[in-house]
């Protein structure tokens, strides 16, 4: 496992399709995870700290695990099978098994640690260099032309269009 930093949600080209970047730190690859538009809406607000006027779902489950007295310890992505990403809350020593689109809006949330398994980082992982304005359009410009279907694993289906990756 290593831990990830979230660059933020972006939105893939043409098809509009949301997509959570997770980058290894103190490392150059990014994991691309296409989520739903909800989910995606819900990690970049917090991400910019917006404070909606009642709490939504993950602000919820948020409040509800630390008003009774737990504690999230981290975040994984455990696996990807067949297109579709796994993840898991760590909380007082149990594992919670979650999307990990809803993983991560509780992690941005709580301030904890994302985990990704080094097994998905090596499969899908995309090499993102030091940022610089000229590398950073150049992957702007790799997510406007890639796909679900790119990082698609060995023989097998297409994701499945719905939640595909988280």
């Amino acid at each position: 496992m290593r831990e990830m930093e979230v660059l933020g949600v972006r939105v893939e080209l043409p098809g509009n399709a949301p997509l959570l970047l997770l980058r290894e730190l103190g490392g150059t690859r990014c994991v691309p995870i296409w989520i739903g538009a909800a989910e995606a809406s819900a990690i970049a607000n917090a991400m910019e700290g917006v404070q909606p006027s009642r709490p939504l779902t993950h602000d919820l489950l948020c409040d509800l695990v630390t008003d009774l007295g737990h504690e999230v310890f981290e975040v994984r992505i455990t696996e990807l099978v067949d297109g579709t990403y796994y993840a898991e809350l760590q909380v007082d020593g149990h594992i919670v098994s979650a999307r990990p689109s809803d993983a991560v809006a509780v992690a941005v949330r709580l301030g904890v640690p994302v985990m990704c398994a080094d097994a998905i980082i090596d499969d899908v992982g995309v090499e993102l260099p030091e940022k610089t304005e000229d590398e950073v359009e150049k992957f702007r410009e790799f997510l406007d032309s890639v796909n679900p279907d790119d990082f698609e694993l060995g023989e097998g289906g297409a994701p499945d269009p719905g939640e595909t990756n988280s």
